[in-house]
């Protein structure tokens, strides 16, 4: 009997087996949708069109990119993570969703345990811009303005919790100084709001920033990192103008339920990393400011675990809250 029994549960884990191959051979037969955390036009919106694009040609099935803002991406992750864990919906996760939301929000879903990490698309520096009409030409200059005139200035971020949140929270503990924070639904609005002077100033990323920035239509104070960004060399960093603890990196990935069939996460990710080999997509990722960087599944597992510990402490330490 036992060994009727053994090869009973042999035979059925070896059809299972051949099930999960067959499957992941013939994937995808259908379209994929990548769900975008932000409303349209900002941009992870356009960074999720330029991969889908390329994606969609290897796969040889579309890759529709699908917008589900707010909740600072709250909404757009419990939706996938409760979608069919089959690769046809993935997710655009950025360091918000998947690293700072756990500080800050009850969360209905735990950004390592429900998702499978696809891979890793690039990060993007963070840079402090301002209204043309400041008249402030460095961050120096823009800390002795808000210190002559207190809470007169207001600041735009993509949302509560956001990055661009973060940076200025942390700009304002670091240097003494206080504005008003102007919560929008995304970069984009955020962004026009800067443009127009009804905010005056930014700390959004790059992939961002860099196109206004290039056009004179916004002015670089000063990258919000360690180190200047190779895509814009001439802005100094916060740091080097004496502004310490003001450091974040935005960065950018792809994901899928968890409990998504391993063959087919390793799929997505091999198809991902050979769109990001792409001098093509590097070109069109680099001049808006993303600078590419790619993992396997087990680094970014590993990466997105360690982030969620970093921005508990700095949230911790800077009082931010989602409020």
């Amino acid at each position: 009997m036992k060994i009727q029994k053994i090869r009973l549960v042999a035979a059925v884990a070896l059809a299972a087996s051949l099930a999960c191959g067959s499957a992941a051979a013939a994937f995808p037969e259908k379209s994929i949708t990548l769900v975008v955390p932000t409303a349209a036009g900002g941009a992870n919106d356009a960074m999720a069109r330029v991969v889908a694009q390329s994606m969609s040609t290897i796969l040889k099935q579309p890759v529709i990119v699908a917008n589900k803002a707010g909740a600072n991406g709250a909404i757009a992750s419990e939706y996938v993570m409760r979608a069919a864990p089959d690769g046809y919906t993935l997710m655009l996760g950025y360091v918000a969703t998947h690293a700072m939301n756990p500080s800050l929000q009850k969360l209905r879903y735990d950004p390592v345990k429900d998702f499978e990490p696809v891979g890793m698309i690039g990060s993007s520096a963070t840079v402090m811009v301002v209204n043309p009409g400041v008249k402030a030409s460095n961050a120096k200059e823009m800390v002795a303005l808000l210190k002559a005139a207190p809470d007169k200035t207001s600041y735009a971020s993509a949302g509560t919790g956001t990055a661009p949140h973060f940076a200025a929270e942390m700009f304002k503990l670091s240097t003494g100084t206080s504005m008003l924070n102007v919560p929008y639904k995304g970069s984009a609005p955020a962004i026009t709001d800067t443009l127009g002077g009804q905010t005056q100033v930014m700390f959004p990323s790059l992939f961002t920033a860099m196109p206004y920035v290039k056009a004179g239509k916004l002015k670089a104070l000063g990258i919000a990192g360690s180190k200047r960004s190779a895509l814009m060399p001439d802005v100094p960093t916060l740091k080097e103008q004496g502004i310490n603890d003001v450091d974040v990196s935005q960065w950018y990935g792809i994901f899928a339920p968890a409990k998504t069939p391993k063959a087919v996460v390793e799929q997505l990710n091999k198809v991902l990393n050979e769109v990001l080999a792409d001098k093509s997509v590097i070109k069109r990722l680099e001049d808006h400011g993303a600078e590419v960087s790619t993992m396997t599944t087990d680094q970014m597992r590993t990466y997105v675990a360690d982030e969620q510990v970093k921005w508990k402490k700095v949230v911790q330490a800077a009082k931010i809250t989602a409020d």
